[in-house]
């Protein structure tokens, strides 16, 4: 699908469902956090979430105290409920509006997040401009979340790529090194289940 399809896409489901309307919802992003609390980040550390219109994980991470959030998402519908739902808080935001595989920025990350976002990328250049742009953003962590080989194949009308384990760490050894990874089972709104995998990752140093 075109960028621009995408984008007309996701606002369109963002415009017009709700929140119990769509399977991703999570009241709690509680396997997201239990990565996050992981890595004992500062305060002061820089969080981007890929994908992250609007998920819940913003309100606990600023709840938590953290001081520089950045939300990330190709729907300007999406970050706009967010921004909605958080009132004045979302002024302690930075919000970013962006197809993430033309994403521009040259600040540095020391936790990237993505639940949900990478397994979209189904064509070898759109992975490729994800992971180029990843590569030279995060200083420390990233974490990841895709459907699994379990899951799905398809969300919101749109095809997926599911990874194994070994799948996912394949595409990212260039710049990550794995730490670990996890199957979640998500129950949606529908009282369905999607099998996730869940990684995260630490940045490689260069020698």
């Amino acid at each position: 699908m075109h960028e621009g399809n995408q984008k007309a896409h996701w606002d369109d489901v963002y415009s017009n469902k709700t929140s119990d309307q769509v399977s991703w919802t999570q009241a709690v992003p509680q396997t997201s956090l239990d990565f996050i609390h992981g890595f004992r980040l500062s305060k002061s550390s820089s969080i981007i979430d890929i994908g992250g219109g609007d998920s819940n994980l913003v309100d606990f991470l600023i709840q938590e105290g953290f001081q520089d959030i950045t939300v990330l998402d190709i729907s300007e519908a999406a970050i706009n409920k967010a921004k909605t739902r958080l009132g004045e808080r979302s002024e302690l935001v930075k919000w970013v509006v962006s197809d993430i595989t033309e994403f521009k920025t040259d600040r540095h990350f020391d936790l990237w997040h993505d639940r949900a976002t990478f397994h979209f990328l189904t064509s070898k250049n759109q992975i490729g401009a994800y992971l180029q742009i990843a590569g030279r953003s995060i200083n420390n962590y990233m974490v990841v979340g895709t459907f699994s080989e379990n899951g799905p194949d398809k969300c919101s009308g749109l095809p997926i790529k599911q990874y194994t384990e070994v799948q996912l760490q394949r595409q990212l050894k260039k710049h990550f090194e794995k730490i670990k990874c996890i199957h979640e089972d998500h129950i949606t709104p529908f009282q369905t289940k999607q099998n996730f995998l869940f990684c995260s990752f630490k940045k490689q140093s260069i020698n």
